[in-house]
């Protein structure tokens, strides 16, 4: 996939992983996290507190500024919590689409029978959840996977039960337990951007090695991560 250069760093890097700005019909950047805004857009890689600083210094405004080959564009206040709020409701569209293609299982029950069958692929946890019933489900995960003894656990997500219950349209959604290997992928591309964003990334040994099988060539992109980034965009030469 095409890379894109993010316009504080320079750095470049895969586009699933970074964060489109585009312009609104007023003149105002705006978060556009899944590329579909039309026109010229721009590209960010860098964590809240970072984006919070180029804000605060002016930083963002002149790189804006000349990706847009435009100094008048409204740059308001709180885009940073613009983007995390997209961020996160894109990852609880994610967990909601899924859910509905019967990828996912919730209920403690229901989890621990499929993670000791081996069968779990990708455990979270929501924000509120009880340690002791994370550890529970951690141990069954564990013990699906022949790891006991080892770190193997599922991601404590930066999400409350409230908020995963409203986007699955279920009843007090805790835990969730992922047995389809892309649905996994798909779910690890929309937190790991939210993650890294908000600077607390983690890594779940789990996950990273379901993740290394099948990054390699063709990356499993989540639901319109395949869509290519509209005309106008910075591309690598």
């Amino acid at each position: 996939m095409t890379e894109r250069k993010c316009i504080l760093t320079g750095d470049r890097a895969d586009p699933e992983t970074l964060i489109r700005l585009a312009i609104g019909p007023d003149g105002q950047v705006l978060p556009d996290v899944r590329a579909k805004a039309p026109g010229r857009g721009a590209w960010i890689g860098v964590s809240r507190a970072e984006l919070e600083t180029a804000l605060a210094k002016g930083k963002l405004k002149g790189a804006i500024a000349r990706s847009f080959k435009d100094g008048a564009l409204q740059i308001e206040a709180d885009l940073p919590e613009q983007i995390e709020q997209a961020l996160r409701q894109d990852l609880l569209s994610r967990l909601g689409l899924e859910a509905r293609a019967s990828m996912l299982l919730t209920g403690s029950e229901k989890i621990d029978t499929a993670c000791r069958k081996g069968l779990v692929k990708l455990l979270l946890h929501a924000a509120d959840a009880a340690a002791d019933g994370n550890r529970k489900l951690d141990q069954a995960l564990r013990v699906g996977q022949e790891a006991e003894g080892s770190d193997l656990a599922g991601i404590v997500l930066p999400v409350d039960r409230e908020a995963l219950s409203m986007a699955m349209g279920r009843d007090n959604v805790v835990h969730v337990a992922v047995t389809d290997s892309r649905a996994a992928l798909r779910l690890r591309a929309a937190l790991g951007r939210l993650e890294s964003y908000l600077g607390c990334v983690i890594e779940a040994p789990a996950q990273a090695e379901e993740r290394s099988s099948a990054a390699q060539g063709a990356e499993i992109a989540w639901n319109d991560a395949s869509v290519p980034a509209p005309a106008g965009d910075e591309v690598k030469g």
